[in-house]
């Protein structure tokens, strides 16, 4: 594939979640609730996960942002969705070292490995792993039984 066609799907993909994002939202009783927000770029963004026998059974997100910041919270619940907590922080953390330039699988993330070329923008970098920080410090919280 040619850089301007991985360019034109990054494109492609990035407006599909912004335009139309998955799981957005609130849920009724949810395990924890984890909020982030990018002062430089004014993104906020609340993650909330119902959590039961170690699954994640459902998890939504709601906020304001950039177009990459609300894609990537959509891209991230399609990612997290129904994981076991173990496989989520380890598909989170996969996610935050892939936008630093880091050698990792991608395969896994899904339609979120596009993000990968937010490492060539360190400024968007916050932007793109907003919603995955706020996913992984509420698993970290569930993790240590704080909630």
């Amino acid at each position: 594939m040619t850089l301007s066609k991985l360019d034109q799907l990054y494109r492609q993909v990035l407006l599909d979640h912004n335009q139309h994002p998955h799981h957005v939202g609130e849920i009724t009783n949810p395990t924890v609730v984890q909020e982030g927000s990018n002062p430089s770029c004014g993104d906020q963004i609340t993650v909330a996960m119902v959590i039961k026998d170690g699954l994640i059974q459902d998890i939504v997100w709601d906020g304001c942002g950039c177009a990459i910041c609300k894609a990537s919270a959509s891209m991230m619940t399609d990612v997290l969705w129904r994981e076991s907590l173990n496989n989520a922080t380890e598909l989170a953390q996969r996610f935050l070292q892939m936008t630093t330039g880091e050698d990792v699988d991608v395969k896994p993330l899904k339609e979120a490995r596009v993000l990968a070329g937010v490492k060539q923008f360190p400024a968007r970098i916050k932007c793109a792993t907003l919603a995955w920080h706020a996913a992984l410090e509420g698993l970290e919280k569930v993790e240590q039984g704080g909630v």
